[in-house]
């Protein structure tokens, strides 16, 4: 065996047994190093000079190699920071408990997405699996998405246009990489760094993070049981100027309401009368349960609707295909602030989008996913009704995924969330769903997660830690 490769192997052994030694101590002298490893002198020297090197031990002439201490690692400074940066638009702070991942034997009532069993599943993995062997894996999809799926998504929100009226083609259609993304571009787009955007309260806080990340200042108005009240709205536009006005008109989250055909007709007269942009947030498109969808964007020739469609929810998380309705200008914006900050989506996942909503069996899965989530939600909101005190249940959602719940006077939001996380049930605080000062004590249920089955466990214990 070489010397260097001698060195080598007493430098591992030495180092096995630094690990166990206190700092100081005393290796052995390099005599007795050479007897136990059958070695020279030097071969020893040479592997206590590498433990040296590497700070696990120091020599002191004449008296021998002693443990260093363990060295503290360095303390970053990061303070430079501060100032380089400036003033945060948005923080960690703003992320919803939606995103929180929940340990073993917990029930989750707190996600916003449904569970697998829910889902196409089986028609998801074929159809990525097909689209990973397509041309879809290699080629570079058109920047504002795939034709076919472009027309899929007119087409679908054609269905809800007049007969008669100028419904959304394919060129109006902008595809995306989730509706998260898809608020984000068309707030960037349609407005700068300081431009005021009204919004619903409660909303959805997805959009408050957005809205806050591009600079935005949020103007709140309520929603005045159903929907906002168009004369509250109109003074917030007078009042601040802005030109945006973010919604959910249908199955609004979290509190699940719907406007009427009457409110939708006056707020969007209030909104053209303003000539500003109504952006609506369709994100429960595919979760009508008792009333039916009818987009707003295909209603709006003018292009004062900006519609952002998802299918996350509805095909797979994995999935992150959306769309975005617009036209004239404000398309071409959005279409911009798209291409700059990510060029285009995965044409794998476009392809595979495609396939699942155009293959025979996605409206039978329609039908079933809706039946089972009004099944769901009827045995949530009976158990609420049943097992809490009355006036809990703020009311029940004719589609979506939430049921949203005021908590009787003097219990505060924050702490029943912890202590309902303590005792093993996760739901979502109210406070992260208002712009502003929230306006009592909610929070929000979701009825889409799994094993519907410990829906009353999770009940009585929301009823146990209530005063």
């Amino acid at each position: 065996m070489s010397d260097s490769s001698s060195s080598a192997r007493i430098a591992a052994a030495l180092r096995a047994e630094v690990g166990g030694l206190r700092a100081g101590a005393r290796l052995p002298s390099t005599r007795a190093l050479t007897a136990r490893f059958a070695a020279s002198p030097v071969t020893v020297q040479q592997a206590v000079r590498m433990l040296v090197r590497e700070g696990l031990v120091e020599s002191r002439p004449g008296d021998g190699t002693f443990v260093r201490p363990a060295r503290p690692a360095p303390r970053a400074d990061h303070s430079w920071q501060t100032a380089a940066l400036g003033p945060a638009r948005a923080d960690g702070g703003f992320v919803g408990s939606t995103m929180q991942t929940p340990g073993e034997d917990v029930i989750a009532l707190h996600s916003g997405y449904p569970v697998d069993d829910l889902l196409p599943v089986r028609a998801v993995q074929t159809a990525l699996a097909r689209a990973a062997r397509s041309r879809s894996a290699l080629d570079r999809p058109p920047a504002a998405g795939l034709p076919e799926l472009r027309s899929w998504f007119a087409a679908d929100l054609a269905i809800a246009a007049p007969a008669g009226g100028s419904a959304p083609t394919a060129a109006d259609v902008l595809v995306m990489p989730g509706g998260q993304s898809a608020l984000s571009s068309v707030f960037r787009a349609l407005a700068r760094p300081g431009d005021p955007i009204v919004m619903e309260s409660p909303g959805y806080w997805g959009a408050i993070a957005a809205a806050r990340q591009a600079g935005l200042v949020i103007v709140p108005v309520p929603r005045d049981g159903d929907a906002v009240d168009p004369v509250v709205l109109a003074e917030a536009f007078e009042r601040t100027r802005a030109r945006l006005f973010y919604a959910m008109p249908h199955f609004a989250n979290p509190t699940g309401s719907t406007w009427s055909a009457t409110s939708a007709r006056a707020i969007l007269d209030v909104v053209r009368s303003n000539g500003a942009f109504l952006v609506e947030d369709d994100w429960a498109h595919d979760f009508a349960l008792d009333a039916p969808v009818r987009p707003l964007a295909a209603t709006d020739p003018d292009g004062h609707v900006v519609a952002v469609r998802s299918l996350t929810k509805s095909v797979s998380p994995s999935i992150r295909v959306a769309a975005v309705v617009a036209r004239g200008p404000a398309r071409s914006r959005i279409h911009t602030d798209r291409v700059v900050d990510g060029l285009y989506v995965s044409g794998v996942l476009q392809t595979a989008a495609l396939e699942v909503v155009t293959a025979p069996g996605w409206q039978p899965h329609l039908h079933r996913m809706r039946d089972q989530l009004r099944a769901r939600r009827d045995a949530l909101a009976a158990l609420v009704t049943e097992l809490l005190p009355a006036g809990t249940l703020t009311a029940l959602p004719r589609g979506g995924l939430n049921l949203w719940l005021q908590l009787p006077p003097g219990v505060e939001s924050p702490a029943f969330v912890a202590a309902c996380a303590a005792a093993g049930v996760l739901i979502s605080p109210g406070e992260e769903w208002f712009p502003a000062e929230p306006t009592g004590a909610f929070v929000r249920l979701n009825y889409s997660g799994p094993d519907p089955s410990r829906f009353e466990e999770a009940v009585r214990t929301l009823a146990r830690l209530l005063p």
